[in-house]
């Protein structure tokens, strides 16, 4: 029986007919999502062997060796770049973070036998000092609070030994005021110009980094509110403060800017992209991808479903990439 719908003066809308088959969707699909949109976040440590993050099914601190491997995934997934966060061991750690400066660390070793093998696979490096401070902090103490201006001298040093070992992004991550004119001015000194910064502008103070944090191995911080997290990264109650950390940010230098998480901070994405127009990406943390692995593990949720639903939305919101630990999964079912 044909449904039939009486109506006014003029014929009825039917907006069900471009959803009715496969190809008119698609064809009328306002959103595009490719595995050239996506960013792989990469756990290593220096060990000879793998090891499972519990929190995070499927992800695993990796060795070089390992990461070779991946990186090799990547570059046959068309996905675009990585990103290395290192789980150091805790004898390296100290109060300044100066294993962060070492050109010898893991994290520059890393960057130099992927470049060997894959020149090609854009490498991004995180700038903080969090994965190297013995307090779990992102900067240096004094007098028990995170020192602004101290901290970005030890950043300076961090960003050009990443760079001179052959990363193609520093990727500030501290939240510290000035840290990308202060890095970008360091890196032109050194001749290291055509190093691009993807700051991460909009930084939330946000409950959803606990897995992270426990597979880089950070300290538990042991400062106060007032002299820790929450005196540098941003307060999630705010919205209009993220538009100035952006503008800040892209007026000092940035080449591409960050807001981080994903999923709750939509609004804010939507608001940098509008407002500045230049190459924004978000991360989709590891809260976000723990949370639905989790539903997913308990029968609640479609996995494959949900990450693809929860990067399309980020990509509607205006991400120009999506820093996501489903990268390989996602890619995989976006090659089809």
């Amino acid at each position: 029986m044909t449904d039939k719908i009486i109506t006014g003066k003029f014929p009825f809308a039917r907006m069900r007919r471009t959803r009715r088959h496969d190809w008119s969707r698609e064809l009328s699909a306002e959103t595009r999502l490719s595995a050239a949109d996506l960013i792989w976040p990469i756990f290593i440590h220096d060990e000879s062997h793998d090891m499972d993050i519990e929190s995070m099914t499927g992800v695993q601190r990796v060795s070089i060796n390992t990461l070779l491997k991946l990186a090799e995934q990547a570059v046959a997934l068309g996905i675009p770049a990585i990103a290395l966060f290192p789980s150091e061991d805790d004898s390296l750690k100290d109060e300044n973070g100066t294993q962060a400066a070492n050109p010898e660390n893991l994290v520059c070793r890393a960057v130099q036998a992927v470049k060997q093998r894959f020149p090609e696979l854009g490498i991004i490096c995180d700038v903080a000092l969090d994965p190297y401070t013995s307090h779990g902090q992102d900067g240096i103490l004094v007098d028990g609070y995170v020192s602004n201006d101290v901290t970005i001298e030890m950043l300076i040093k961090q960003a050009i030994v990443q760079a001179q070992a052959g990363c193609d992004v520093v990727a500030p991550s501290d939240m510290m005021d000035g840290r990308v004119g202060a890095i970008r001015g360091a890196l032109d000194a050194e001749g290291l110009v055509d190093t691009q910064i993807m700051s991460y502008a909009a930084k939330y103070n946000s409950a959803f980094y606990g897995p992270f944090r426990g597979a880089v191995g950070s300290a538990p911080s042991t400062v106060s509110r007032s002299g820790g997290k929450a005196s540098y990264q941003m307060d999630p109650a705010n919205s209009n403060e993220a538009l100035r950390e952006v503008a800040m940010d892209i007026e000092e230098g940035a080449d591409s800017v960050i807001v981080k998480p994903g999923l709750p901070y939509l609004d804010i994405l939507q608001r940098v992209k509008d407002t500045f127009g230049v190459p924004t990406y978000v991360y989709q943390v590891s809260g976000e991808y723990a949370m639905l692995n989790a539903a997913a593990e308990k029968g609640w949720l479609d996995l494959d479903r949900v990450m693809m639903e929860s990067l399309m939305g980020m990509k509607r919101a205006g991400a120009d990439g999506i820093w996501t630990y489903f990268a390989p999964v996602a890619a995989e079912k976006l090659n089809g």
